[in-house]
């Protein structure tokens, strides 16, 4: 069987998508299966949690394709032979929660000591501050993969270590910083990131003034 051909934005590779056809572990089974599992498994699973029961609306955001060939080896099925994306991806992930827009991306890291901030792309970051801007919540999720940890890493921080290139600042966040500023996310088996316990905080800092970008 051919393959399928997808031009990529920029000549950028997006990070690996979520495999539909990933076994989800069954309840008897330890929470230390999601070692297996790569970050954007890890939040589809989450989501889908919060999905079912009424909790959040947050979805993985599709990304518009342009046909160029399709084949139809049956009257019946077509099979797409090569395609473009039609514009680079902002975030991958936006839905509602509480009334409140949550817009978010998600990166993955093999360092130990610190997360690079070439991992993002700048319209990725000046999406994320409009958002805030009209008022809504995005952050960012940074998963240390050799060492197994996640963190919510709010825009606002993401935005000033970025903009602060520019003016001879690091090319990195270094993980004591993320420790620092972010949110820690333990696994737990189900949601497998509790991850809206984090946003709970940011929306209440955002009511108190404590949360902005200028």
């Amino acid at each position: 069987m051919s393959k399928l051909t997808i031009h990529y934005p920029n000549g950028q590779h997006p990070h690996q998508s979520y495999h539909a056809n990933r076994d989800l572990p069954t309840p008897h089974q330890s929470i230390y299966a999601k070692r297996g599992m790569s970050l954007e498994d890890e939040i589809n699973h989450s989501n889908q949690y919060y999905l079912s029961r009424h909790i959040a609306v947050i979805h993985k955001k599709p990304t518009p394709i342009q046909l160029v060939k399709v084949d139809y080896p049956k009257r019946s099925a077509a099979v797409i032979k090569e395609a473009y994306f039609r514009r680079p991806s902002t975030t991958d992930y936006n839905g509602i929660y509480k009334g409140y827009y949550i817009d978010f991306d998600a990166k993955e890291t093999r360092n130990k000591r610190s997360f690079p901030l070439k991992n993002f792309h700048e319209h990725q970051i000046r999406h994320m501050q409009e958002c805030v801007r009209q008022g809504g919540i995005c952050f960012a999720f940074i998963k240390f993969t050799e060492l197994d940890l996640v963190y919510l890493l709010p825009a606002s921080t993401l935005i000033r270590y970025w903009d602060a290139q520019a003016n001879g600042g690091r090319k990195s966040i270094l993980l004591t910083d993320i420790q620092q500023a972010g949110f820690p996310i333990d696994y737990q088996l189900n949601p497998r990131l509790p991850y809206l316990q984090a946003v709970d905080q940011i929306i209440a800092a955002k009511n108190k003034g404590a949360y902005h970008v200028e």
